[in-house]
């Protein structure tokens, strides 16, 4: 009976300890050991120490890590040294209240954090500010091995020293501790990883493993600590993807347009490293050194056809029949001129990490330095090879006949068609649809070839000043700065056919040539999934490397922007804290009140075209300087010793897209004036004038702790939008730079008019609000009873969300539309049993329809909106226990994705009119960790 009370008193005081250490991380949010919402915890009279391993050791120290957070936080915990809950980082943050993910290629990569995307929240490593490998600071979850991270917290609401604080909420990824640690570990694990469909390429292999080792130990007296971990990652997954171009009205039927679908295989290989020295030589000093190393290489086949179908877009198809009403069920097409699609990208990526904390310690303050460098490298190249039936969508061989029935309870449209693709006799390399007419070229492919570049130092001094008042805790001021750099370089090429040595037409350029037999592989049923039969498949860098192909820049003219900039950022910061512990009548009281000062100095530079009237490129270089004040507080009202009252309040800021703070466009000039703009220029590009997201917000959360690892929460939360970026505005710019290259006719018109033009790029012109409720609850039945039962539990969370967006256009009317990544609806649950070494969990996802984000061409960005989504995963394995000869051994099984949820996006407002259909199959992980 004694021990069911402590039970329900609180946590165990070994699960609070450990949370407690995990707390000291070495960034100065967290050495600072003066933190508000600290608990001072003691032994119960019965003194039990209860230990627990495998799931739910790691949703103790979780929720020990969300109870004694400073302020409104969800976190996660490791089950072991080197295993994380999840196969990803992605899906343990997904499955966190308030959090969900949007899968890329079948991986839960990008975070949405209380319904805003992932360009609305910071991630952190050891506290320290993240660099991304992408043309934005979205963090690729991916690139970090969750064999070598230990535990995170994601802070919902920001209190003054918490750097890079986000919009809607910070993740602070953190590596081990190995001083917290207390004893010597080693483990090695391994799993081998496979996808139900194999391999849907023949260059990529259907199955991957994972590999790990960490070795953690305490020298001098437990005055040295070392940490390190090496983790290498093999991972397939193989993506069904139908892509449809529209749903365009032809004779008052709504037909499909054309299509784009392909079988896409990606094989990911990622090796990671992490190093962590501390040095706490006596009780007045301490120092932690981090590094950390990622080297990630993606590869990705991508085989299928591009069907232009709609006669009234220059197809050339003809429609035969059509049954089944206005939008028929049924449709025939004759003549139809497809590519042959054979691509493939490569993606290399190395992301270096490194930080050093000092930190100094005595009765009267707290001193805190610490020194972080990162840095990011890319680079991604992206071929497309064409092959058809003839150049330039006529010739001797005969069109194809299309039909495509409508089908319900899986791929949107079923076809049959007549022409075998893998008869090579037939199939050969060439210009299928004359994409390269315009230019006189024999456009066989296109190549991008783009390399980015982002690099951050951050130096950052804390001071901590202990104040003996029976309401002031601590006096904490701070001061950061940060220099960032970040750079992309794009080169684009048309490839044409090498056999004439010219790729002009006029020229006598070849238009069609045999696929080389060195580059041929196996034929595949690519679109079998479709109802198409085999294609013809090949190595298109084999072509690009043995001479088949030759390349042809592409003028600036072709661009949507010039692709080339740089973007560098200096911010300084500064922030005072008062950290609060009090009493309101007889309950406690802690909590801060505090502000940031942020200063920004923002710089770019680029390159301005003279798009079609005449290939020029002229550098340019903008910016801005501006400051912000982000007052915050919070207040954690303990209504007794397991209830939390939590209330927040605070001013926070997302930065913009580094891409949309580039300084380049591209010049469109007519030889009429434009009646809306009075002007004959126009363009593209980006704004490097354009201001971080601003929000004003406050949170409020109740949470009762009723027992070891149970807990009841809910929250609920209110922000103010301003200043929210607009991607598609109309920004004015001078256009003056082109006069010398004019015709007469277009300088006279500029002359009369104005050398002023409006570029389509991001500006500040959009608020609105954003307000939700999340509900969450942990209950591990050892709370209520013993036995048999004891070992199940079950946790799950819902929040609603609702969100209003406003943009305001310089033309035309203001109007509403939802803010990227929300879905009104997240729910998170996980049912698991452990008893005696056995282990098993079944979790679930869901969220409701979002507008997601997706690559678009030339590297830029577009948006849909995504199908509800229901995600099931499931783990099963054993945990051999003390006393057996093979104690510290653990053997897994893991099955993701067990209902085959495909993905799935439309446009026009109209659920029917799917332009992404994708599948991933149902993945599979067997695996085994030693602990010596």
């Amino acid at each position: 009976m004694a021990f069911r009370k402590q039970l329900f008193g609180g946590i165990s005081t070994g699960a609070v300890s450990i949370a407690l250490a995990a707390l000291a991380t070495p960034a100065i949010a967290q050495e600072a050991s003066i933190e508000p919402g600290e608990e001072d915890v003691t032994e119960t009279d019965e003194g039990n120490v209860i230990i627990v391993e495998g799931y739910r050791q790691s949703l103790e120290t979780a929720v020990g890590l969300k109870r004694n957070a400073p302020v409104i936080a969800e976190a996660f915990s490791a089950e072991d040294i080197g295993k994380l809950p999840d196969v990803s980082i992605a899906e343990t943050l997904g499955r966190l209240p308030g959090l969900a993910v949007q899968r890329v290629d079948g991986r839960a990569q990008s975070l949405s954090v209380r319904g805003l995307g992932p360009d609305y929240s910071n991630s952190l490593l050891n506290g320290r500010q993240l660099v991304s490998s992408g043309d934005n600071r979205a963090v690729e979850y991916d690139q970090y091995p969750a064999e070598l991270i230990d535990q995170g917290v994601i802070y919902k609401v920001p209190y003054a020293g918490l750097i890079g604080q986000g919009l809607a909420g910070t993740v602070d990824l953190r590596t081990i501790r190995p001083l917290s640690k207390g004893e010597r570990i080693v483990s090695v694990g391994g799993r081998l990883e496979f996808n139900e469909d194999g391999s849907l390429n023949p260059d990529i292999d259907g199955w991957g493993y994972r590999a790990t080792g960490t070795y953690v130990d305490q020298f001098a007296d437990d005055t040295l600590g070392v940490a390190l971990g090496v983790a290498y990652q093999s991972s397939p997954s193989q993506v069904e993807k139908f892509n449809a171009w529209g749903y365009p009205n032809d004779s008052g039927q709504t037909l499909l347009g054309g299509m784009k679908p392909f079988a896409k295989s990606v094989d990911l290989d990622r090796l990671g490293v992490f190093g962590t020295v501390e040095w706490q030589p006596n009780e007045n000093w301490s120092g932690t050194l981090d590094l950390f190393y990622a080297d990630y290489r993606e590869r990705i086949a991508m085989r299928g056809m591009e069907f232009p179908l709609n006669p009234g877009w220059g197809s050339g198809a003809t429609i035969d029949s059509t049954s089944g009403g206005d939008f028929p069920q049924s449709v025939t097409f004759s003549n139809v001129q497809p590519v042959v699609r054979n691509d493939f990208d490569r993606k290399d990526v190395e992301t270096f990490a490194a930080g050093y904390n000092a930190k100094y310690e005595d009765d009267d303050f707290i001193l805190n330095v610490d020194v972080a460098y990162s840095r990011a490298d890319r680079r991604l190249q992206q071929i497309e090879s064409y092959a058809g039936l003839n150049f330039g969508a006529s010739g001797p061989n005969p069109g194809d006949v299309v039909t495509y029935n409508r089908n319900t309870g899986g791929f949107p449209f079923i076809f049959t068609n007549q022409i075998d693709y893998s008869d090579t006799s037939l199939i050969q390399l060439t210009d299928p649809r004359g994409w390269g007419g315009g230019r006189d070229i024999v456009q066989a492919g296109f190549i991008n070839d783009t390399t980015t570049d982002d690099e951050l130092w951050t130096i950052r001094g804390e001071v901590v000043g202990k104040v003996e008042d029976p309401t002031i805790k601590a006096l904490v001021a701070g001061v950061s700065f940060d220099h960032r750099t970040k750079s992309r370089d794009i080169a684009q090429n048309f490839l044409s056919l090498a056999g004439n040595g010219t790729p002009f037409v006029s020229q006598g350029a070849t238009q069609r040539a045999p696929i080389p037999s060195s580059a041929l592989l196996n034929p595949i049923a690519s679109l079998g999934f479709l109802g198409f039969g085999p294609q013809v498949a090949y190595d298109p860098f084999a072509l690009l490397n043995d001479g088949t192909y030759i390349l042809t820049s592409i003028e600036s003219s072709d661009l949507p922007y010039p692709g080339d900039w740089s973007v560098t950022e200096d911010v300084y910061t500064g922030y005072l804290r008062m950290d609060l512990d009090t009493f309101v009548g007889s309950l406690p009281l802690t909590g801060n009140i505090g502000v940031q000062v942020v200063f920004t100095d923002q710089n770019s530079r680029g390159f301005n075209s003279s798009g079609g009237v005449g290939a020029r490129a002229v550098p340019v270089e903008g910016g801005d300087e501006y400051a912000h004040v982000l007052p915050s507080m919070t207040l954690n009202l303990e209504l007794n010793a397991d209830m939390k009252l939590r209330f927040g309040a605070a001013r926070t800021l997302a930065r913009p897209r580094m891409d949309q703070l580039n300084a380049s466009f591209n010049a469109g000039v007519s030889d009429v004036i434009d009646v809306a703009t009075g002007s004959i220029f126009g363009g593209g590009g980006g704004n490097p004038e354009l201001r971080p997201y601003v929000a004003n917000g406050f949170d409020v959360s109740y949470e009762w702790y009723f027992g070891r690892g149970a807990y009841l929460a809910v929250a609920g939360y209110y922000k103010w939008l301003d200043d929210f970026v607009n991607g598609n505005a109309g920004v004015v710019r001078d256009f003056s730079y082109l006069r010398p290259i004019l015709s007469p006719q277009q300088r006279a018109l500029a002359d009369a008019t104005t050398y002023l033009g409006v570029v389509t790029g991001p500006d500040n012109a959009a608020d609105g609000h954003i307000a939700g409720i999340e509900a969450s609850l942990s209950v591990p039945f050892s709370v209520f009873t013993d036995g048999f039962f004891s070992g199940f539990g079950f946790q799950t969370s819902a929040s609603y969300t609702d969100s209003n967006l406003t943009i305001y256009p310089q033309q035309g009317d203001p109007f509403e539309t939802d803010v990227p990544g929300l879905s009104k609806w997240v729910v998170n649950s996980t049912v698991y049993f452990e008893r005696s070494g056995f282990e098993a969990r079944v979790s679930h996802r869901y969220r409701t329809e979002f507008l997601a984000e997706f690559p678009a061409i030339s590297a830029s960005r577009a948006t849909r909106f995504a199908y509800p989504e229901s995600i099931f995963d499931a783990q099963i394995g054993y945990r051999f226990q003390d006393g057996s000869s093979l104690e510290g051994l653990s053997i897994t099984l893991q099955a993701l994705n067990l209902t085959n949820e495909p993905f799935i996006n439309y446009t026009d407002d109209d659920r029917t009119h799917i332009i992404d259909y994708e599948e991933y199959g149902r993945t599979y992980l067997i695996g085994a960790s030693y602990r010596f």
